[in-house]
């Protein structure tokens, strides 16, 4: 049974599965599509060309789909989509941007959690698993992996990549790829603090798995050295770990950038 409040408003094109409750006030626009079980508390808005999937909760106050905020974006340029995947929690005044691009996604995938006041950028990526402390502020282009986390009021610049099971500290301003497992913290530049570990066990990663990722990471950035050749250097040895290869690969994609940022190879 789908629940609507009284007072919500609700496109006739916008397509609700079975089980999806509106609350008050909330607005849902055309080419809307809302998969089962998913809530909506009051005041929420749902723009236009939005697809979400199934068991996902959004809070009070969120803006789902806005528009990107690009200065010379006109209202009649076409642009692109939204795609949300299942179980997320979206708490209050969380805003996710459309793709400026059209045919283009902004994409949000499955089991996530973005709490008060979240900000995600046009044509970010997240993927799996991922906790955002509240006030996070993601820029667009952004691809954010499984299983990180953020802690209170962590910011991205645009076109950077953060590694599966990274965590990010309070406060962290991030202007470069950060690879995976790690934690990272401060701004301008933030700084490799060390290994993830709550995060391998949060991935279920088994000792051995956990023991070559902590020694992976003393020769990349503990032994001295520029950390591009130590990536190069652990790239040849034999029978590397492929969580270690996810490591090597994320320091040598970021080297092809000036910045570090791999992803602005692909700038529009």
């Amino acid at each position: 049974m789908i629940q609507i409040h009284p007072s919500a408003v609700v496109h006739k094109s916008a397509r609700l599965a079975e089980g999806v409750t509106i609350g008050p006030n909330c607005v849902i626009d055309s080419g809307v599509s809302i998969g089962a079980g998913t809530a909506l508390d009051a005041n929420v808005v749902i723009c236009k060309d939005v697809r979400a999937g199934k068991n996902n909760h959004f809070f009070a106050n969120c803006t789902i789909g806005g528009r990107p905020q690009i200065l010379d974006l006109n209202l009649d340029d076409k642009i692109g989509g939204l795609l949300i995947g299942d179980n997320n929690t979206i708490r209050e005044q969380v805003t996710i941007h459309l793709s400026v691009h059209p045919g283009e996604f902004t994409k949000v995938g499955n089991d996530n959690l973005l709490m008060i006041g979240v900000h995600i950028g046009h044509d970010c990526t997240l993927e799996d698993r991922i906790v955002m402390s509240n006030y996070a502020q993601i820029s667009g282009h952004c691809k954010i992996e499984t299983g990180v986390w953020f802690s209170g009021i962590v910011v991205l610049h645009q076109f950077v990549t953060i590694g599966k099971w990274c965590y990010a500290a309070g406060l962290a301003g991030v202007n470069r790829d950060i690879p995976p497992f790690l934690t990272v913290s401060g701004h301008y530049p933030p700084r490799i603090r060390g290994v993830n570990k709550r995060g391998l066990v949060r991935a279920g990663l088994s000792e051995q798995q956990q023991e070559k990722i902590c020694e992976a990471y003393k020769k990349l950035y503990r032994q001295g050295g520029a950390l591009l050749e130590n990536a190069k250097a652990l790239a040849q040895e034999d029978g590397l770990d492929e969580n270690v290869r996810a490591m090597v690969e994320a320091v040598i994609r970021s080297s092809e950038h000036q910045f570090g940022r791999y992803l602005e190879k692909f700038r529009k």
